[in-house]
């Protein structure tokens, strides 16, 4: 059961830019605070429940504007890292045809300068609801060796474990790496969140049903498997549920997906574990929404969704 007296979703992961394409040529950029991880701790905050992120940022104006905007997201960053030499990554994202994402091109200045193991206060996860990261960082080594001690430190605490798989194929030195090292984290979680192609990725497959086939055997409490207009298709004990979602006009879908997390895990530390199918298909319907109303806007954390927005 969650103690719904705890303080906030624990977040761990890269603050990051995103440099997102104004239209379909892709010539002219806008600038956004983004990242999976950043935009699901500012959705959590922007659906009234506390969320904190621990990151490492710098001294330079791009840092000084991606701690600001948390700020003014109302993220807690008391368990962020503050390292002068630090420079915030970015990612040029290119928009397809059909308004689906492209993450083009990294841009990365200080990779090896990361939030150490010995950086994650014991506190921050004794006063979690839940702990949430995503692959985003794990090719890194010190990243990856941070996200497993975080990953210790959850377990003890005896919180939920939280994990987007995110996959970035351009930021791994292979795909076999890529997968390896992400299976190794999924099969510690209690809710694995992929798209349909992340599946297909990790699994080897090219069907749902064979994917969540070979999934089983890694007997992960929870999967939810995004399919954009479809819906989610979750494997909830072992049982495929669907969870179909009102259909929108996309105008981006960058972010969709974060806001779909965000909306999990605000329900919750607000509300607590479920415990039936039926209060999972609820957080589930929550999740999807918020994803649909996203992809109505351009941008990622520009376009997510806030309370109001879904009582509207």
């Amino acid at each position: 059961m969650i103690d719904l007296k705890k303080k906030h979703v624990l977040i761990y992961g890269d603050a990051f830019v995103d440099y997102i394409a104004e239209d379909q040529s892709n010539s002219t950029f806008v600038t956004f605070l983004g990242g999976a991880t950043v935009n699901v701790a500012a959705g959590i905050s922007r659906l009234g429940a506390t969320s904190a992120f621990i990151t490492v940022t710098g001294d330079d104006e791009t840092s000084a504007f991606v701690r600001d905007e948390l700020a003014k997201e109302g993220v807690d960053l008391s368990f962020a890292k503050l390292e002068n030499d630090k420079r915030v990554s970015g990612v040029y994202v290119h928009l397809t045809e059909e308004n689906d994402r492209l993450f083009h091109t990294y841009v990365d200045e200080t990779p090896d300068i990361q939030v150490e193991p010995s950086d994650l206060p014991e506190q921050a996860f004794l006063e979690a609801s839940v702990l949430h990261l995503c692959s985003g960082s794990m090719f890194q080594p010190t990243a990856f060796e941070t996200t497993r001690e975080a990953v210790r430190l959850a377990k003890k605490a005896g919180i939920l474990l939280s994990m987007d798989a995110n996959i970035r194929p351009l930021r791994w030195e292979s795909e076999a790496v890529c997968r390896e090292t992400i299976m190794s984290f999924a099969v510690k979680a209690d809710i694995l969140k992929l798209t349909d192609e992340e599946l297909f990725f990790l699994t080897e497959t090219k069907t749902l049903e064979a994917g969540i086939s070979k999934l089983a055997s890694y007997q992960i409490p929870v999967v939810l498997i995004t399919a954009g207009e479809i819906g989610t298709y979750a494997v909830i004990e072992g049982a495929l549920t669907h969870v179909g979602v009102k259909p929108v006009e996309p105008v981006d879908t960058t972010g969709a997906g974060d806001a779909f997390v965000a909306g999990i895990l605000r329900q919750i530390q607000l509300k607590g574990q479920p415990e039936t199918r039926d209060e999972w298909i609820d957080y589930i319907s929550f999740g999807n929404k918020l994803g649909a109303l996203c992809a109505t806007k351009p941008g990622a954390l520009s376009a997510m969704p806030r309370l109001e927005d879904i009582e509207e």
